[in-house]
């Protein structure tokens, strides 16, 4: 199970074992830049993790588990232009639903809607983008898979639909990617994080590491550049 949980301009992705009637959270956690981000989405055969948002872009990252590497970051739309933002680009960027992610019953295949009605599935690889205009008209404000494999579109007009390919139903979740996952850390004792195994998808910080931390590059993400002028004026 993943949960998120903001802090200083980061949000930590959170995995925990669902122990009831408490979950129990991992110290190795995903940590994200900025907040305001949707809930996590896994694919079906649970080999990868998207996370939608954030506070300032539409912003989609997908990262493979158990390894927790990034495999796909875009921006839906145009990228933020910075603060003060133009009036056309807030409404451009208010025009994606921020519930538009689902993944497709073939393994790496990702959903995403359009505020043009249309779904485009796009390889997390990045290599193949096919586009369907289902809803011509109508915002595309909700997406979600079936058990069997169907896509679920929910339209701006109050349209729901299932969409089927007629193909297999999805592949069950790999328990090996649990087992894996769960061999290379444990439990958290404590949220905090200075404590625990974090990784942005291409970088990671062991236990205290972030403490240290007072030079940073202009490649870095924001809440490790305020980390950094923070841990200099201490």
């Amino acid at each position: 199970m993943a949960t998120l949980q903001s802090d200083q301009g980061a949000t930590l992705v959170l995995f925990s074992r669902d122990t009831e009637p408490v979950l129990r959270p991992m110290r190795r956690a995903l940590i994200l830049d900025c907040d305001c981000y949707e809930t996590p989405v896994f694919s079906p055969d649970g080999r990868h993790l998207a996370v939608r948002g954030n506070a300032y872009d539409n912003s989609v990252e997908v990262f493979e588990f158990p390894s927790l590497r990034r495999v796909l970051g875009l921006t839906l739309g145009d990228p933020s232009p910075g603060y003060p933002y133009p009036q056309e680009w807030l409404d451009s960027m208010n025009a994606w639903s921020r519930h538009n992610l689902a993944f497709g019953p073939s393994s790496g295949v990702l959903c995403i809607g359009t505020p043009d009605g249309a779904v485009i599935e796009i390889k997390v690889d990045g290599e193949q983008v096919t586009e369907y205009e289902v809803l011509p008209g109508s915002a595309v404000t909700a997406l979600a898979s079936t058990a069997t494999g169907e896509l679920v579109v929910a339209g701006g007009d109050g349209t729901l639909l299932v969409l089927s390919r007629g193909q297999a139903a999805p592949a069950r979740a790999s328990t090996a990617a649990v087992t894996e996952f769960l061999a290379g850390t444990s439990e958290a004792s404590v949220i905090d994080m200075d404590q625990l195994d974090l990784t942005d998808g291409t970088q990671t910080w062991q236990p205290g590491e972030l403490e240290t931390v007072t030079d940073t590059s202009t490649r870095d993400p924001s809440w490790l550049k305020i980390r950094a002028s923070m841990n200099r004026l201490a």
